[in-house]
């Protein structure tokens, strides 16, 4: 009953703020060029970066801060000093539609032993797919050291992307079910998927099905991931496209839970199947990074609905935190800052000379 009278109490509030902001929309993050930035009275923050290339994930080791770029690099901010860093692959990335240099995590001892995990879309034989590597920093350069997952299917849209080490210091990627919806029903096929493996790439042992790197199925296009400080894991997922659209969710994750993807979406049930904890109805505003703050309040940076939300679980309170700088990619908190990324440049959004940009919320 709790979980019921939240989604509800949280989906109201969502779309009273969304039609009180913007007109329903029939797609998720396939916005166009048409749309346009807000003003954003009394907005607070500071411009850490300028003119990055389509960032995609946020990661810190200490104050320096890394960002994937989808073309293939990794640019390093360091003191207020941008370095761009290339990144060298066995099989080349491709950039193209969705797809690209996508999810980044740096291993928790980055600072000893310099490895990275990497998420990037390829081209096998006029097919696109995708890949999960390691990746190790060397001088200014990062070059792939070991293939853990690869032939992920792949496409224009919908390849997933998010990299996220979970407090059981296992490693977690979303998958998209690459605009084939039947793939994320598919056990034996890793589309449409929240994957958890060891930090090695192996199955962990206790994973809900032995042998499979598959901990939840489902999912259209999972892009968020994240976990509060009791360990509750949270994902947040684009809806489906088309008329009516929206119905973009976030989810509270649980091992071997099924999300129903494309069997049911938005209040819709079925026997076996997870009902989201909150879902946008026909208002789409495509959720793709997530984060807690310290007090548990839950980021969403939307591309679609070009904002940043918070939201407070247990008091289903929502706000706008940031708006009128167009889509936003990811978001970060950091030692009690919050950081976001924008994504004007990556052909859906209306970019200025200056975008992309890193952005800290003061």
């Amino acid at each position: 009953m709790k979980r019921k009278m939240f989604g509800v109490m949280f989906t109201a509030a969502l779309l009273f703020l969304a039609a009180c902001t913007s007109q329903s929309s029939p797609s998720a993050e396939e916005g166009t060029q048409e749309e346009k930035r807000e003003a954003t009275p009394d907005s607070s923050y500071q411009v850490l970066a300028e003119q990055l290339r389509t960032p995609w994930s946020i990661d810190f080791d200490g104050e320096t801060i890394y960002i994937s770029e989808r073309e293939g690099n990794i640019v390093q901010i360091k003191g207020g000093t941008l370095n761009r860093q290339s990144v060298h692959t066995e099989k080349p990335v491709l950039h193209q539609g969705e797809g690209g240099f996508l999810g980044f995590a740096l291993a928790p001892d980055f600072r000893d032993s310099g490895k990275a995990f990497a998420y990037h879309t390829y081209d096998q034989g006029g097919t696109l797919l995708n890949r999960l590597v390691l990746l190790e920093l060397k001088g200014n350069q990062w070059r792939e050291s070991q293939v853990f997952l690869e032939s992920i299917p792949g496409s224009n849209v919908h390849n997933g992307g998010r990299i996220a080490i979970g407090p059981d210091e296992m490693l977690y990627v979303t998958t998209g079910d690459s605009g084939e919806g039947e793939l994320a029903q598919n056990q034996e096929n890793l589309a449409g998927k929240i994957l958890r493996l060891t930090l090695d790439g192996k199955v962990p042992a206790d994973n809900p099905t032995a042998g499979s790197y598959v901990y939840t199925l489902g999912h259209r296009n999972s892009q968020g991931l994240a976990w509060n400080s009791d360990g509750d894991f949270y994902s947040s997922e684009h809806g489906p496209s088309g008329t009516p659209g929206g119905h973009d969710e976030i989810n509270e994750i649980t091992a071997g839970s099924n999300y129903g993807w494309p069997e049911i979406y938005g209040d819709d049930t079925l026997e076996g199947m997870e009902l989201p904890l909150y879902h946008s109805g026909e208002t789409a505003i495509a959720p793709s990074g997530i984060a807690f703050d310290e007090q548990d309040r839950l980021y969403v940076a939307t591309l679609r609905g070009q904002k940043l939300y918070r939201f407070q679980p247990e008091k289903a309170a929502l706000e706008t935190v940031l708006e009128g700088e167009g889509r936003l990619r990811d978001v970060k908190v950091h030692n009690g800052k919050t950081y976001v990324i924008t994504n004007n440049t990556d052909g859906r959004g209306v970019p200025s000379d200056q975008d992309d940009r890193l952005l800290v919320l003061e």
